[in-house]
């Protein structure tokens, strides 16, 4: 079997698929795994979350009309554009973090043990508020984040790099947070974020690990997986593929983490996606060690512009990721139209840059006969999906698809003739 394909590079077609040699179906749950991501903790993070005010199940929607047009059984779409309010999935790790950050310090500074309940309540208002938590973002973990400073009562300082949208910086000011831009990409935002904080006495509040940085970001993807369990309690038969995009990697871990845990060997086939400009997770398993890529990482998906993988998301998806693909810019573009303009009886979709690349996958896929028979899809495939964010630009989608979001939702179904 062929390792590696890659097609049309640099076209908006193109894309490079690698099988990870290193993952098995059969691969066990291993003990450190456990220790990032567990039943327990997702438990724990699910009794949580569900006792916020405002809290809703996202739609797992299902999407015939287009699963027939690209030649498989099923395609289920996870549509995480209302979640919280906050336009993306990350409204579930960040504020999850903060608020378990915030359990420990206050436990620690009052001598006592304080309930996740006692933070939701915001009991202890003068402790909270002196205490400060950070982030560096793309974007949607920084308004994750703010939110939850917010809503628990501690203060907040956001990083953002150099290409970050001003869009985004006021939706994050418009929880309350300070704003800070720096130079560089958004590595070098984590840097600084963790300098800062070092330096001030602040907590980081990251959705990425790295060496001394281990236990926050566990908070963060226990979180994630409230999104995971929740898509596949909704559906009827276990699928048999699921197409997640990357970045640091966490959200792609806590799903796969859910689905191993869930499944076993009868998991479904995990597919990790990529900006070909920032494609870190392609080169890691190309080297078989996390591996950075160096540069801007100017890729339109914004949030997915990470040129360092998680070591937490790295100890998961190594053994149970089973290929990655880099795409183009183009391919998420393409993959937000056709869900704005949906085939047939299929909804219309509101889905950001950085939502789609799953989807663009897939497609891409689909189209390649050897990449077909490498993934083992087929017309009897059922295969899930993703969509992370909505219109958390508004701008900027407006630009893209053509149409604004509101117009997009009050389309309808079977808008494409």
């Amino acid at each position: 079997m062929t390792k590696e394909i890659s097609r049309n590079p640099g076209t908006p077609e193109g894309f490079t698929l690698a099988v990870n040699t290193r993952a098995r179906r059969d691969a066990p749950w291993t003990a450190a795994q456990n220790h990032i991501l567990s039943d327990e903790g997702f438990a724990a993070a699910r009794a949580a979350i569900g006792a916020w005010p405002g809290y809703a199940e996202t739609p797992l929607v299902a999407l015939p009309g287009l699963a027939s047009e690209l030649g498989i059984a099923a395609l289920s779409y996870k549509d995480e554009g209302g979640r919280f309010g906050l336009g993306s999935f990350k409204a579930l790790g960040g504020a999850y973090a903060v608020a378990r950050l915030l359990q420990a310090q206050l436990g620690r500074g009052l001598g006592h043990p304080v309930t996740i309940d006692e933070i939701t309540s915001r009991a202890f208002p003068g402790e909270a508020g002196a205490i400060t938590v950070c982030c560096a973002t793309d974007g949607n973990h920084g308004r994750s984040v703010a939110w939850g400073a917010m809503t628990f009562g501690c203060r907040c300082v956001i990083f953002i790099h150099a290409t970050v949208s001003a869009a985004r910086k006021a939706a994050i000011e418009a929880y309350g947070a300070e704003v800070r831009r720096c130079p560089g990409n958004y590595d070098d935002s984590v840097r600084t974020a963790q300098e800062t904080a070092t330096r001030e006495g602040w907590f980081v509040v990251s959705d990425t690990s790295y060496d001394g940085y281990m236990e926050v970001p566990k908070d963060v993807m226990q979180g994630y997986e409230v999104m995971a369990a929740e898509a596949f309690d909704a559906l009827d038969e276990v699928p048999t593929h699921v197409f997640l995009q990357t970045g640091v990697g966490g959200m792609a871990a806590s799903v796969t983490a859910q689905a191993v845990r869930r499944w076993g060997d009868g998991r479904p086939t995990i597919v990790l996606c990529d900006p070909d400009l920032s494609a870190c997770w392609l080169a890691s398993f190309r080297s078989g060690a996390p591996t950075p890529v160096e540069g801007d990482l100017d890729t339109l998906m914004a949030g997915l512009a990470c040129g360092e993988v998680s070591a937490l998301a790295w100890e998961v998806l190594v053994d149970h990721a089973d290929v990655v693909m880099a795409l183009s810019d183009a391919s998420a573009v393409a993959a937000m139209r056709r869900l704005a303009d949906p085939v047939a009886d299929d909804p219309a979709i509101v889905a950001g840059e950085s939502a789609v690349a799953g989807l663009a996958g897939l497609d891409a896929a689909l189209g390649d006969d050897e990449a077909r028979r490498i993934l083992g899809l087929d017309a009897a495939s059922r295969v899930v999906v993703f969509g992370t964010e909505g219109d958390t630009d508004p701008a900027l989608y407006e630009e893209l698809v053509g149409l604004p979001a509101g117009a997009v939702r009050g389309a309808g179904k079977g808008a494409r003739e």
